[in-house]
């Protein structure tokens, strides 16, 4: 930590405010685990795909309010929060198809009753990966 930023990489040097980047640790670690369940060999649990891509977006979502001084609702729903953001940068207009594919996913496979195929695992995963690249230019993540 360097006065009120965070080095975030030693590889590329930049810096974010601390809480910022907490959003940011935090959506790294629900984009890793979505990839590891999504390429695991035995077993691969699906609806942990689904739900960690989602938390990905969320945070990254909220990251961007963080940075922007803005309030953090305590809610889980994708496209409020880019309305949100849309009142900063219209340019984040971009991820709506991509969260409108995550919305669902924070309580749908949580409760018995469904099951995520892989289609959609590999789905969510993917729009989770475009919305988490988008934002991470936009913040100046490398």
């Amino acid at each position: 930590m360097i006065g009120s930023c965070v080095i975030f990489s030693r590889r590329a040097r930049f810096c974010m405010k601390p809480a910022v980047a907490e959003w940011v640790s935090k959506a790294e670690g629900d984009f890793v685990t979505a990839g590891r369940e999504l390429r695991a060999r035995k077993s691969p649990n699906y609806d942990a795909v689904c739900f960690h891509a989602q938390q990905c977006a969320e945070k990254y979502l909220k990251a961007v309010l963080q940075d922007n001084d803005k309030r953090i609702p305590k809610i889980h729903f994708l496209l409020e929060l880019l309305a949100m953001i849309l009142k900063l940068d219209g340019s984040y207009e971009f991820l709506k198809a991509d969260l409108e594919v995550l919305e669902d996913y924070s309580v749908r496979f949580r409760y018995p009753g469904d099951v995520a195929e892989k289609d959609e695992a590999q789905s969510a995963y993917a729009a989770a990966g475009t919305v988490r690249t988008f934002i991470r230019q936009k913040l100046g993540v490398k």
